[in-house]
């Protein structure tokens, strides 16, 4: 592989854009030229800081914006990685959580709200429930190795879950203790463009690309207990699945 300084190329601190702007660039077009593919490791920050004579603080916020954008993530005590793109499998019903762990992720969510309320005339239809019975919904953004990687907005029949302290990362290990895991689920998948409010949330630019998918959850015995909204990153995420011919 080429050294550093031939694939970085030279920075200039006369220049009127900003060093650390400058080898952000830099290492964005060598990401995307594949001199460093998914989850290879970047150099760490002092050896980038000592052979292109820039200081580690310039290179840590270089490195902080191209984490903020989804295309390196950090690991505890291993370093800086490119991130890869996850493969989500669209016929398996599994959780975020699960998906990020059995990637070798590290997953977390931050909580927009959470609440108890009455369900609406839609989510009635939605969850065959009657009107006024309790509902919970949960916003959060998830993440992923410390990157932003989708918004998630779920209503949850009431009685599915004794209370809203009861869920953390995953809302799906909460309903399996209750025993009120979805089996089954119909989904539905649709291109969007992020909207000022989503983009800010997921460290994106307003009118990039996403993916959004509904989701309605069934217990065995066909009773809904699950509506979700999940808006992915369109630069992180493929969608993946299995199909076969028809006998």
């Amino acid at each position: 592989m080429a050294s550093l300084s031939e694939i970085i190329g030279p920075l200039d601190a006369d220049q009127r854009q900003p060093l650390y702007q400058q080898l952000q660039r830099a290492l964005r077009d060598a990401i995307e030229q594949r001199v460093w593919g998914p989850d290879d490791a970047l150099p760490a920050e002092r050896d980038l800081a000592d052979e292109l004579a820039i200081s580690r603080i310039t290179v840590r916020k270089a490195l902080d914006g191209l984490v903020g954008e989804g295309l390196l993530t950090r690991r505890q005590g291993a370093g800086t990685f490119v991130a890869g793109r996850v493969e989500k499998n669209f016929s398996k019903l599994t959780s975020f959580s699960e998906d990020m762990i059995a990637r070798g992720r590290k997953p977390h969510s931050e909580w927009l709200s959470r609440a108890k309320g009455t369900v609406t005339p839609e989510e009635c239809l939605m969850l065959g429930l009657s009107p006024g019975s309790a509902v919970y919904r949960f916003d959060r953004i998830r993440f992923a190795d410390g990157a932003p990687m989708a918004l998630e907005h779920s209503t949850v029949a009431g009685y599915c879950l004794p209370s809203l302290e009861m869920v953390g990362d995953s809302l799906y290990a909460a309903l399996e203790k209750g025993g009120s895991r979805p089996m089954r689920a119909l989904q539905r998948l649709r291109a969007v463009l992020f909207d000022a409010e989503q983009a800010a949330l997921l460290g994106v630019k307003p009118g990039d690309a996403g993916l959004l998918i509904e989701r309605r959850g069934f217990l065995k015995n066909g009773q809904p207990v699950e509506v979700t909204r999940s808006w992915y990153r369109g630069d992180a995420y493929d969608f993946v699945a299995e199909l076969s011919a028809g006998a």
